[in-house]
């Protein structure tokens, strides 16, 4: 996964068969997921990160869905991984849990303007996808009000093979440019099972602390996946080197690519006033 820095050192004491992803250890402040020890930060893009954030360990979006109103308190996506409390082991559903996590707000130029602060975690998991969603204490329309941003609207439909994408990391203020390469019916990493996962083609090599960017379609300007992982070392299944499962049980193993996965099924989870429902019509994301 796209794991923070200091998480690949604990790594490297800490190591065994079944370990957690080195993703989003709770208690680091600098993602890389390389073994670099400094916040080195590439080379700032011209526009289009408005309405990202930074988190301490991780990359996210302020995002709405097609049936949000203003008045709705705002939302937050980034990765299952980056969950402050630590990794949803597999099965593991976490709802409505407290949480004043911070969020640094950034404009179109990539520069951080305010401070957003969550109220809880409305929803995340690890399995099936791995996606953490934050309800944050203010609305869409006082966040417009105070620093002039729209939130990302997330898009309802499956993404379609060959769009052109950008991942847009609101942590190294940085945008990945590709297209989307094709999708994988199972993507296993270590104890960790998604499905329909997104591949990037090759151009898009997103790096440790790029976990939980929106993966924009360049197209509609809607989010249509959120980055998390990338085969480091060319290892089959484990940890930091995920493997491709097809129908038949048929492995492969792409060193150097790196996946998102699809958020259009999130849409249905969330009713009036941005409340989760797990049990409404259409829902599929996994239940506690």
């Amino acid at each position: 996964m796209n794991k923070p820095l200091l998480a690949t050192l604990a790594t490297l004491v800490i190591t065994g068969a079944g370990a957690a992803p080195a993703v989003a250890a709770p208690t680091t402040d600098a993602p890389v997921r390389a073994t670099a020890a400094k916040r080195t930060a590439p080379a700032i893009q011209a526009a289009g990160f408005a309405g990202t954030v930074s988190l301490s360990n991780c990359s996210g979006s302020v995002i709405r869905f097609p049936g949000s109103a203003d008045s709705d308190p705002a939302l937050v996506l980034t990765n299952g991984h980056c969950l402050e409390t630590g990794f949803p082991a597999p099965g593991e559903v976490v709802v409505d849990q407290a949480s004043s996590r911070s969020f640094g707000l950034l404009n179109s130029a990539g520069t951080r303007i305010g401070t957003l602060r969550a109220s809880k975690v409305a929803y995340s998991t690890m399995t099936d996808t791995d996606v953490t969603i934050y309800q944050l204490t203010r609305s869409y329309a006082q966040i417009k009000s105070s620093y002039g941003i729209n939130a990302l609207t997330m898009s309802d439909t499956h993404p379609v093979a060959g769009s052109a994408i950008k991942v847009v990391s609101g942590y190294w203020k940085r945008i990945y440019s590709c297209n989307v390469d094709g999708f994988v019916y199972r993507l296993k990493e270590g104890d960790w099972t998604w499905k329909d996962s997104l591949r990037y083609t090759s151009a898009c090599n997103t790096i440790g602390g790029t976990s939980g960017s929106p993966v924009v379609d360049v197209a509609t300007g809607k989010v249509v996946a959120v980055n998390n992982t990338g085969n480091e070392d060319g290892e089959s299944c484990t940890v930091n080197n995920p493997c491709e499962v097809d129908e038949n049980g048929n492995v492969t193993v792409r060193q150097g690519i790196n996946y998102a996965e699809e958020t259009y099924q999130i849409a249905a989870c969330f009713g009036a006033g941005n409340k989760l429902n797990l049990s409404a019509s259409g829902c599929t994301l996994p239940k506690p």
